[in-house]
């Protein structure tokens, strides 16, 4: 059950620059150039012209995944100190909540209500004031992120008039609406990067809070992507050998970490579509380093860039290079893979896990990934094409299933639709963001850490073979619609299950592998 905010409509007039609002049906279902038209009139125009430049579109502009507001949501659900609050469709509310509890969060998410009369009269922008100044307690948070969703984004109602501070208590508002973020993995970067704004203003008026965690003597980079935990572990250990230290993984998990983020000699972009945040480290003055420490070649080109960016010697950068290189080129040999694989996923850390499974000896035809091509997706890019795999950028599940219908591949790693299509077609599949991006990636850890699961799907061939054999036919022709009287088994049903019952009892006979 989803704990809701019940926040009362509040007495007030409309703001003068409460623009008109959209149609009711506004949503991310919407006739998308009607839905981008009427928040530029009603005063979103500048939001939408920026998002565009952040995040390009590609052949696609309904978003195919979950709703984007949900990695926006994510963020500020795993923040202490942090109340989130959204503004949108009752249905979309219910939905993000709803996937956010399912993720693990067991913070309260906010609702502010609306209604026709309150969007029209611009009383819901008085809602959602109220809503932040009954929340604005700065004994329980630091920040309040208040999230408009599709109806009051092209509605443009205005968050930028809320205060921007309430006893201490900074308000953070942002739209992110399906008709302007392409993918929630970027909305992650819409949050991100006005937190790091917002942050980086006030370093630059005085002292600020100092992060919890003790601040290292050495030199710092900040991490930007979420990954597992234990990579940030693995990456601190590379560093160290730089005579540098892993800071703060932004998205961070406290507001004051914001600080020690901003605070660094250098960001390394392991998750490459952060525009927004890069955005604001740039203006800080710190230099970006785009792809990861995955594999003998990625590992080797990320120790070059990340000692260069920091101004560490060569000899030491050569020193760490010797002695992280064939532990790392050992575990790989160790734990080769071996199949034709396709990969697809909406995470953004789609190819550094191709580079490392090319690396680890999987046969990789094609990687897609639903994020844009940024410059630090470049190199990783480059790379994965001087070895024969094809790269999508802004990929469609159109794209994704056309390449698992050209190559055939072993086994397929993708969404859920992906992995759907290709067990139909009898091919094993894995999930990506559960199964393959939520393990080690990084230095000797993540080169054998994708193996087992990988070869143990690949060598599972034959019980989707079976299990197609048994059900073929299955919701097709005679078999499929509603019955109006007791089916007859047919004869070939029969001759399967027989054929089947052989197979399992072969299988289970001693010496059978």
């Amino acid at each position: 059950m989803t704990d809701c905010l019940d926040i009362r409509p509040a007495n007030g007039a409309a703001p003068a620059e409460v623009g008109a609002p959209a149609p009711e049906t506004a949503s991310c279902h919407s006739d998308k150039a009607a839905v981008r038209e009427a928040a530029r009139q009603a005063g979103s125009g500048e939001t939408l012209e920026r998002y565009a430049r952040d995040y390009p579109a590609g052949p696609h502009d309904q978003p195919q995944s979950m709703c984007p507001a949900f990695g926006a949501l994510r963020v500020g659900l795993r923040m202490r100190r942090t109340a989130s609050v959204l503004c949108g469709s009752a249905c979309c509310v219910y939905g993000l909540t709803f996937t956010s509890h399912f993720y693990g969060a067991k913070r309260t998410v906010g609702y502010v209500p609306f209604s026709s009369e309150t969007l029209v009269t611009g009383k819901l922008f008085e809602d959602i004031r109220e809503a932040v100044v009954s929340l604005a307690d700065p004994d329980r948070y630091d920040a309040i992120v208040v999230i408009n969703l599709c109806v009051p984004s092209a509605s443009g109602v205005p968050l930028r008039l809320l205060p921007r501070e309430i006893d201490g208590v900074r308000v953070i508002g942002i739209d992110v609406p399906g008709f302007g973020v392409p993918t929630h993995a970027e909305a992650k970067d819409v949050l991100a990067g006005a937190m790091l704004n917002f942050a980086r203003r006030e370093a630059e008026q005085g002292p600020v809070q100092a992060p919890r965690a003790p601040r290292s003597e050495k030199p710092s980079v900040t991490l930007l992507g979420e990954m597992f935990p234990a990579d940030p572990v693995q990456i601190g250990g590379m560093l160290d050998l730089l005579g540098l230290a892993a800071g703060p993984v932004v998205p961070t998990r406290e507001w004051r970490e914001l600080y020690g983020a901003l605070d660094c000699a250098a960001v390394a972009a392991i998750h490459p579509h952060y525009t927004a945040s890069v955005r604001e480290f740039e203006l800080a003055g710190r230099p970006v380093v785009g792809s990861a420490p995955v594999g003998v070649d990625g590992t080797a080109a990320w120790l070059e860039a990340i000692g260069k960016a920091c101004g560490v010697a060569a000899d030491r950068i050569d020193a760490a290079k010797a002695k992280l290189l064939p532990a790392i080129k050992g575990a790989l040999a160790a734990t080769p893979i071996a199949g034709r694989v396709t990969l697809s996923g909406y995470e953004g850390s789609e190819l550094i896990v191709a580079r490392l499974m090319v690396e680890s000896g999987a046969d990789v035809r094609y990687v897609g990934t639903a994020c844009p091509k940024t410059r630090f997706s470049l190199d990783d890019r480059d790379w994965l094409e001087a070895r024969g795999v094809q790269v999508r950028f802004r990929a469609s599940l159109e794209d994704d299933c056309a390449a698992l219908a050209e190559y055939e591949p072993d086994l397929a790693i993708g969404t859920t639709p992906v992995v759907q299509k290709a067990k139909e077609r009898s091919i094993p599949a894995l999930y990506f963001t559960n199964l393959i991006s939520a393990r080690p990636l990084m230095g000797v850890a993540g080169a054998s850490s994708l193996a087992k699961v990988v070869n143990t799907a690949i060598a599972g061939k034959s019980r989707f073979d079976e299990m197609c054999e048994f059900f073929a036919g299955v919701g097709a022709g005679y078999a499929a619609g509603h019955w109006n009287a007791v089916p007859r088994d047919r004869p070939e049903f029969k001759a399967k299950r027989r054929r089947a019952q052989a197979a399992r009892a072969k299988a289970e006979e001693p010496g059978a592998c």
